[in-house]
Parts: C-alpha cells; structure tokens; sequence
C-alpha cells in the first residue's frame, strides 16, 4: 500500500489545502488545524453551524497565512506574537490561544456575518485529550478528536457503489477532510489496522471516526448536498461499538513516531 495524497487544513473548518510531503508532529501534522475561527464568547467554529467555511481558501505564507473568500480581497494574516491572548473552548476544553490581528477579526467576521475571531494555537496553547481510546492524555492541535484522520480509496470506492446504486452521485474523499489517504483496494480494511509504518513515522490507530452533517457539505461550495454519504454509510458502515454511536469512515490516529511522510511512500500494518 501507499500514500494516495495528503491534506493539511490550516484553519480548522475551512478549505483544504493539499500537500505532496507532510512533517508528523504530536500534535499531527505541521501546520494542520493549528488556526480556529471562535465566535463572540470564544466558542469554536465549524462547518457543521457555518458551511460557508468550506468556501474560504487558505495558502500558507512564509509569516502565516492568507485568506480568501468569495466576494471578498484576500487578506494576509501574520501569526501572532503570543502577547494578546484570547480564552476559547473547544469542545469542552478551555485554551488560553494567541489572539490573531483585529483585522483578521473584522475579516473573519464579514465573512461569516456575525462577530468573530481568529486564533492559533502556539506553544502556550496546550490541549490534552483524555479518553478511553489512549493510556495517557495526547496532544491534540484544534482538531475534533485525535491528531490524525486516515482514510483509504477502497472504502470511498464501496461506499461510492453503495451510494450509486442507491441513485446517487459520486462523493469525493474531500468530504470526509482527511489528513492522511491510503491506495487500498480491499474496504474498510481499516477498521483491523492497529498501526502503521511509513518511513520514520509511525501512527497508532487508536479510534474509528464517527461522522457528522459536515460530510455532507460540498467543500467548494460550501452547499449542504442531501443525505449521502450519511445515509450510504448507515446502509454499510455503522458502529457496532456501543462506546462510539453512528457511522463510520476512516480512523484517528496518534503519532508515535515523528518524521516526514510523503505521496506516494510505501505504508506497512506493523499490528
């Protein structure tokens, strides 16, 4: 097997951005998820309330990021100094983060239509998840649940067929946001791997991913699309773990050891 693409998304909730190399951090990939949209009382900002986040295009710059969003001129974005400070929650987790230049707030703000903010989590803004998945707390960037989302081409294949025979359209592996996509013919032959080697790296697979009405959201657009892939995945993939409720596709993943993976690398299932 090998690595079919890889995907950082620099804000968490907005476009995609896809790479050929990715360095492996603990927190996971550099530079992914380490920016987060909060609203006014510092609650985070995802597309599951906001889908036209899928529709604001981030490039990575050499002193931060630049935004672009339809309709509007594009904006570069320095990362903060650390000296301004802003509380937000994640989940259920506060974090003390860096808060962004005003001017990204007012930008963010149009944008979105409401009062907002941008931040990013510097090494101050430490996030510790705690859950039955790990022995021990794991660093976590601004992600959902764990530093790394792995997906393979066999299970959007059978899904896809699914879907397709259920008079649907064709879903791209976009949908599902993941970090790490693996050319594998045989489906949900993920749900057995324990953990994998790529070079230096390697990832512990610690839980599979449960899925929300953001795989729904067309990530160009930032439309809602129906049902799928929901609704196939209810059809093919639910959980039948009682600890994890819903349906299933791809599996979070914890960095155990560190270095730079990169399309196309030879990827082996040590456990």
């Amino acid at each position: 097997m090998r690595i079919a693409s890889l995907h950082i998304h620099p804000v968490k909730g907005m476009r995609a951005v896809d790479v050929t190399s990715a360095t492996v951090e603990m927190r996971g990939f550099q530079n992914d998820r380490r920016w987060l949209a909060v609203d006014a009382n510092g609650g985070f900002l995802t597309q599951r309330s906001h889908p036209q986040m899928a529709t604001v295009t981030v490039t990575l710059s050499t002193s931060g990021i630049r935004l672009c969003a339809e309709g509007f001129s594009e904006i570069e974005i320095d990362q903060p100094s650390g000296a301004r400070r802003r509380k937000i929650v994640i989940w259920d987790v506060e974090i003390d983060a860096a808060a962004a230049d005003p001017s990204a707030d007012a930008y963010i703000s149009k944008v979105l239509g409401e009062k907002a903010h941008l931040t990013f989590m510097d090494e101050k803004a430490q996030r510790l998840k705690t859950s039955v998945w790990t022995p021990t707390p794991v660093q976590v960037s601004f992600a959902d649940a764990f530093p790394v989302l792995v997906t393979t081409t066999g299970s959007l294949a059978e899904l896809n067929r699914d879907i397709e025979g259920h008079d649907g359209a064709a879903i791209p592996m976009a949908r599902f946001r993941p970090n790490v996509v693996i050319d594998c013919e045989e489906a949900w032959a993920e749900d057995r791997w324990k953990r994998l080697q790529i070079g230096k790296v390697t990832l512990d697979l610690v839980k599979l991913s449960d899925r929300c009405i953001v795989t729904t959201t067309d990530q160009k657009t930032g439309e809602r699309k129906g049902k799928e892939p929901l609704a196939g995945l209810a059809r093919i993939h639910r959980s039948k773990d009682p600890r994890i409720k819903g349906v299933l596709f791809g599996v979070n993943a914890v960095p155990s050891a560190l270095g730079e993976i990169r399309e196309g690398d030879s990827v082996e299932i040590i456990d």
